[in-house]
């Protein structure tokens, strides 16, 4: 329904609309009449929203500084979901993984092979020459922040060692791009020809997605994309970058017997990093890295 220009403004801040996001709404507009995808109001987290986000944020990157400090070879995984968990409850906060859709465990750690949602076990045990993602997901006050982080055990190879470290730059060149009034196709396209310019593969079928109100939502952010193509940026959305990055094909197949671990078909190694980001006025904030 259309709002009135002397309404209350939809985003909750108490202002007239006229004064408030109607002239941001025009501007969407006649974006969405070029023909181009654009965010819903629900989409556009409000300043109230985006407080306690970057809080849940918080949280979440100290989690993983924790995980940074105590991971070594020798320990199993799910050491590693004991101690997310633990200091998830130490901070008044819930992990978001355990129970969704029937995940098992606090967090994922995926280990080279296992592109994501490796799920901890007591029988993997971390050995050196291993790379492994830990992806942490927390929920403080219902809002929810999303990151993951590589780590490299003990003595790994230089070509995986380089991996690992071409994703971590390829996410900061996808945060680069991230800016109001472009699209998400700038962002995922950079990403894509940087990785492939390093004889990589980026995987298709799993993205990113908007996250703070819930664990997963709109949009869905893909890293083979184009430029000026899929949704355009607008400040307040907030949403992961996340590739997932294949040092052979970008094929993958999910584990039959758990159905949540995803492995490369080929079995080669691949890396991701994710960041929890926030679209601003002239750029966007990292809430959770």
């Amino acid at each position: 329904m259309q709002l009135g220009r002397n309404e209350p403004c939809w985003c909750g801040s108490g202002k007239k609309y006229k004064n408030c996001h109607l002239a941001f709404d025009q501007k969407i507009g006649s974006i969405k009449d070029q023909g181009h995808v654009v965010p819903s109001h629900v989409m556009i987290k409000t300043e109230e929203q985006i407080a306690g986000i970057r809080e849940s944020g918080k949280i979440n990157t100290a989690i993983l500084d924790y995980v940074a400090s105590k991971i070594r070879p020798g320990i199993s995984t799910q050491e590693i979901d004991n101690w997310v968990a633990a200091k998830t409850k130490e901070y008044g906060a819930i992990a978001a993984p355990l129970n969704y859709e029937g995940f098992p465990k606090s967090v994922c750690t995926s280990i080279n092979d296992q592109v994501c949602h490796g799920i901890p076990s007591p029988y993997d045990i971390l050995k050196s020459g291993d790379i492994i993602n830990v992806d942490c997901t927390t929920i403080y006050n219902g809002y929810y922040a999303d990151a993951s982080r590589m780590f490299l055990i003990g003595n790994v190879d230089p070509k995986a060692k380089q991996l690992v470290e071409d994703v971590y730059e390829a996410v900061q060149i996808g945060l680069r791009e991230v800016k109001p009034w472009r699209f998400l196709g700038d962002m995922g396209s950079a990403i894509n020809e940087f990785c492939k310019s390093k004889g990589y593969s980026v995987v298709v079928e799993i993205g990113g997605h908007g996250c703070g109100i819930d664990f997963h939502e709109e949009p869905w952010v893909s890293y083979t994309s184009k430029p000026g193509t899929e949704m355009l940026m607008v400040p307040g959305m907030s949403f992961t970058i996340e590739p997932m990055v294949n040092m052979g094909r970008h094929d993958i197949y999910t584990d039959a017997d758990n159905n949540w671990t995803v492995y490369t078909e080929d079995g080669s190694l691949s890396a991701q990093w994710e960041i929890h980001v926030v679209v601003t006025e002239d750029g966007a904030e990292v809430l959770s890295y």
